[in-house]
């Protein structure tokens, strides 16, 4: 009888991409070249990737200016699916693992990365490049044992940002382990950093990682920074400790990473609760939102057309400041921080 990680390796297989399949749409000297060339090639083969890619450049968007940052509203239909999923333990358990391999659609086919991974095209997109990266084995979402993966994916993904999104921050798959990533940019928050800084309200040095705090960008942010992935990790890990709320589980964090100019760049979003008020109210009052890591990063995916129309500079404060993390509970992780970099 075959074990279990057998019947997945056989499986896995089918699913492989070759090399000589994705040269036919583009370099494939890198991991950044392979996935590039992944997406046109589902995109070629798979009618549902090709349609939701192309619907992309048809898709409404109107941007929200708030001093020295921006927020873009982008009404995309096909995103229902993650705005509104239902991630209760009894609506996890009745339905079949989209992300396992076995479950995966017959035209999806992947990159293997580090025998642990399958790079994926994501076919409901929010970005021109917008990949799933998805684990082997069906292991619940968390961050803490699987942060290196994090950061070796950034690194060799260097023309995309990665983003994780805790199993109550957004994951529409809480219970399989799993990253996206879309092209470097089109993030809000990619062109913002220089504003985060000269608006910070600490920037502190630790081991070889510099650590800036803000609540100042209507959301409240943590940011690391270091070449040093092993001083990263420990940084990191206080940082996750000290937000825990002494239960075993996972604090609420998205997480955005890039690798630039040979150094990581780690943003930690860490959260209050799952949906905002917007999202259980009825009738004209009622916003379908379901803020993650792209939500944070500067881009509201509105599933609804009408909630496109209607939301205001108004909501959007009131969505971030009820999702993310309280000014009492961010002081304190400010405060903490500032006590370990103090010597």
């Amino acid at each position: 009888m075959l074990r279990n990680s057998q019947k997945i390796n056989i499986v896995l297989k089918t699913k492989i991409i070759s090399i000589k399949e994705l040269e036919k749409f583009g370099a494939v000297d890198t991991l950044n070249n392979q996935a590039l060339s992944l997406v046109e090639q589902q995109k070629n083969i798979w009618e549902t990737a090709a349609r939701n890619y192309e619907a992309l450049n048809q898709l409404k968007t109107k941007t929200f200016y708030f001093n020295h940052l921006e927020i873009i509203a982008q009404f995309n239909p096909e995103r229902i699916r993650s705005s509104a999923a239902k991630t209760d333990a009894k609506s996890i358990a009745g339905r079949p693992c989209f992300l396992c391999v076995k479950n995966l659609h017959p035209d999806q086919k992947g990159i293997l990365f580090q025998n642990k991974y399958l790079v994926l095209a994501n076919p409901y997109p929010i970005f021109q490049k917008h990949l799933t990266i998805s684990g082997i084995e069906h292991a619940p979402q968390e961050i803490l044992p699987n942060l290196v993966d994090l950061l070796d994916l950034s690194q060799n993904l260097p023309g995309f940002t990665v983003f994780y999104n805790g199993p109550q921050c957004g994951a529409s798959a809480p219970d399989h382990i799993h990253f996206q990533a879309g092209n470097t940019g089109l993030l809000p928050i990619d062109n913002e950093f220089e504003n985060i800084i000269d608006n910070s309200s600490g920037i502190f040095c630790k081991n070889n990682c510099k650590i800036i705090t803000s609540n100042n960008y209507l959301r409240k942010v943590v940011i690391l920074l270091s070449s040093d992935k092993y001083q990263l990790i420990e940084n990191f890990k206080y940082i996750y400790y000290s937000l825990s709320n002494q239960t075993n589980s996972e604090p609420k964090m998205n997480i955005i990473c890039n690798f630039i100019n040979n150094e990581w760049k780690i943003i930690i979003f860490p959260r209050e609760k799952q949906h905002p008020s917007h999202f259980f109210k009825t009738g004209e009052e009622q916003i379908i939102i379901g803020p993650a890591a792209v939500e944070l990063g500067g881009i509201l995916i509105l599933p609804r057309e009408d909630d496109f129309n209607k939301i205001t500079k108004t909501e959007i404060v009131e969505i971030y400041n009820e999702v993310t993390v309280g000014s009492e509970k961010y002081n304190n992780l400010v405060q903490s921080i500032k006590n370990i970099t103090v010597n």
